[in-house]
């Protein structure tokens, strides 16, 4: 069975760009462009990883993170930062609830395997 990948990022672009690389992998991706439609997503599908942009309308990405961490069903699923901002203070507040994974945009196809490798603990 196929790593199954919720990718949350606002920019359709950015999306659908991001969801073709992870296919062409061999990633199963479930794909949602504001934050509230991808805790939806979380919860009905439990995915083996979760990629969310930061900075979003709405909910931002750290809100996201933090509403999964307190649902048992959600909280132990990986999870990896994607912004524009590559500011001090997101890589601060992505340490301080306790998560360090962070990909700063524009990334390229190597740095994003690496992190989802590093993640998931396995190579593809």
């Amino acid at each position: 069975m196929p790593t199954t990948i919720l990718f949350i990022e606002d920019n359709t672009d950015i999306r659908e760009n991001t969801t073709e690389l992870l296919e062409l992998e061999g990633y199963q991706v479930i794909t949602a462009d504001n934050g509230t439609d991808g805790i939806s997503m979380a919860k009905l599908h439990h995915p083996n990883l979760i990629i969310s942009d930061v900075v979003m309308r709405g909910m931002d990405g750290f809100e996201v993170f933090e509403l999964l961490l307190l649902d048992h069903n959600t909280r132990d699923i990986p999870f990896i930062f994607t912004s524009a901002m590559s500011e001090r203070s997101h890589m601060e507040k992505a340490l301080s609830i306790g998560y360090c994974n962070y990909l700063v945009k524009p990334y390229d196809d190597k740095d994003l395997f690496l992190i989802i490798e590093k993640v998931l603990g396995f190579p593809r």
